[in-house]
């Protein structure tokens, strides 16, 4: 029995598995961001005068939140792309 195409299969497999786990990182940051967009809209709708303090503050952890689902973005675009290509190199 030839072994290679099992051990191909199941680097695909993980490589499609692995994906979909990482693609999944996207929805924290946007239940967070969700959040803290309602937090400040309550906060700047309370005090009024305190608007440009509370956005650029919301703007800065949004934009630090968002850096974690662009990295499973990326980590999710690098399984489905490259890494088959590199198993499949070293597999044979």
């Amino acid at each position: 029995m030839d072994f290679t195409v099992l051990a191909k299969g199941i680097a695909l497999a993980g490589c499609a598995i692995g994906a979909g786990l990482a693609l999944i990182a996207g929805v924290g940051p946007g239940i967070g961001e969700g959040n803290c967009a309602a937090r400040a809209c309550e906060v700047i709708g309370r005090n009024p005068e305190c608007k440009g303090d509370v956005t650029s503050s919301m703007i800065l952890g949004i934009a630090l939140s968002e850096t974690t689902g662009i990295y499973g973005f990326v980590t999710g675009l690098l399984l489905i792309f490259v890494a088959p290509g590199m198993f499949m190199n070293f597999l044979g």
